[in-house]
């Protein structure tokens, strides 16, 4: 009789702890946790106006200790370790104890975050509502502390090897010097600001061997003859502008994505805060993985794809920003052509060639079409809380291809910029699909 009751009381306890164990592991594996951790980043960056290259490089390491904290969940997945430049070793988990992933995932790119942004209080404040939710979801008190410490130790790793690549030396790097050369750059109204980020092709790259690997063709050649090509190319940026329709505006608005924008009221100037090319991609990502209903680690997966797509072709680009130091259209336009002509949207504070959006754009497209496939349809809310309507596209390609062309619309490139940038872009793109294995199948 006392065997009986024993094997009951055993039976009632086992059944009540895989209860309970089944409840929190099913609770934790919302992939929420890592959009929504995403999206406060991503307001991090527009409240502290990084701008586009600085915010990928922030997307770019914060994605990769989320993905390498979760990896560990899915035995179909592998470790980026070897894979990318300098990223020799991470933080292991002890195989004999029970981890929550999800949460050491969180924590690990949560902290990476904090480390890279400015507004940390506001950060914290949402860290700490995520950490309530794991508690709240009844994670043991032995597994929750042991996760978040696992986190810790990834977020560590990850920011010992950013500290490698050249971004603080390059802080102190001297400024861009404005040439009398009518063909080059000059700094643009209202803000007149300085040229951004002219040492970019100093930051170590992730996967690609040099700044200079995608190098693209030149642009073309600087002449203020009314019959040479470069005036053509100017002219039909100026004759756009002048006869936008209401679609084309729309277009340009949608894919503005110009952190830097300045209003002038009187003696009175001041920002408009808006998302970075980088960010709007890494919202579509989102939008991907929620279209998809991808787990955890499939979303782990296509954010640290799309980042890594994004941060070296900023890289790619910004080198050859620098290489041509090209002058923008508003410039030349309004030295050759029509001195009172504006463009649409407000011309960015660095050289034109070539375009930023066209590459990073097509990069994270061929990401995205690698992992979700190609007539991929989406309808992309990105730009809804900064005023715009959503757009619907029918594959992550169109939306890139409408991105670039925007740029034209706008008023900020020459139809050269946005189509060898689509170029420079994709061989980006492809290269990063080649070259990094993130799935065991691959």
């Amino acid at each position: 009789m006392n065997k009986l009751i024993f094997f009951c009381w055993g039976m009632l306890l086992f059944a009540s702890c895989k209860n309970r164990t089944d409840d929190y592991k099913a609770k934790v594996q919302n992939p929420e946790f890592f959009h929504r951790s995403m999206k406060e980043i991503t307001d991090r960056i527009v409240h502290d106006i990084f701008s586009p290259p600085v915010a990928s490089r922030i997307y770019a390491y914060a994605t990769v200790a989320g993905y390498e904290a979760i990896v560990h969940q899915d035995k179909n997945y592998r470790s980026l370790v070897g894979q990318l430049k300098g990223f020799e070793r991470i933080s292991q988990p002890d195989s004999r104890l029970e981890y929550c992933y999800s949460l050491a995932a969180t924590e690990a790119m949560l902290k990476v975050g904090r480390a890279l942004i400015f507004s940390e209080d506001e950060l914290d404040k949402f860290y700490e509502q995520q950490m309530n939710e794991f508690r709240e979801a009844n994670v043991p008190d032995d597994v929750f502390a042991r996760s978040v410490a696992f986190g810790d130790s990834v977020a560590k790793d990850i920011l010992k090897w950013s500290s490698k690549d050249n971004y603080k030396q390059s802080r102190s790097f001297p400024k861009y010097s404005i040439e009398s050369n009518p063909g080059t750059w000059q700094p643009t109204p209202p803000a007149y600001m300085d040229a951004v980020e002219p040492h970019w092709n100093k930051i170590r790259t992730f996967v690609i061997d040099s700044a200079q690997q995608f190098k693209p063709v030149p642009p073309t050649t600087f002449s203020k003859d009314k019959n040479s090509q470069f005036y053509k190319e100017a002219f039909y940026v100026y004759e756009t502008g002048k006869n936008l329709t209401d679609e084309q505006r729309t277009i340009a608005s949608f894919w503005d994505c110009n952190p830097f924008v300045m209003n002038v009221k009187g003696h009175v100037m001041f920002a408009t805060k808006k998302i970075s090319p980088g960010g709007h991609w890494i919202n579509i990502t989102r939008l991907a993985c929620v279209n998809t209903k991808a787990n955890m680690v499939k979303s782990a997966e296509a954010y640290v794809r799309v980042a890594l797509s994004l941060v070296d072709g900023f890289i790619v680009c910004w080198d050859e920003k620098y290489r041509s130091r090209l002058v923008r259209p508003e410039t030349y336009i309004n030295q050759n052509i029509n001195e009172d002509w504006v463009p649409l949207l407000q011309t960015p504070p660095f050289p034109e060639y070539t375009s930023g959006h066209s590459v990073i754009s097509t990069s994270a497209a061929t990401a995205l079409t690698g992992l979700f496939g190609d007539n991929f349809v989406f309808t992309d809310s990105t730009e809804v809380e900064f005023g715009m309507p959503p757009r619907s596209f029918k594959s992550f390609i169109q939306a890139s291809q409408e991105a670039a062309v925007s740029r034209v619309y706008g008023g900020i490139h020459y139809m050269p910029a946005c189509e060898n940038g689509k170029t420079q872009g994709r061989q980006v793109g492809e290269y990063v699909l080649s070259k990094i294995q993130t799935s065991k199948k691959q």
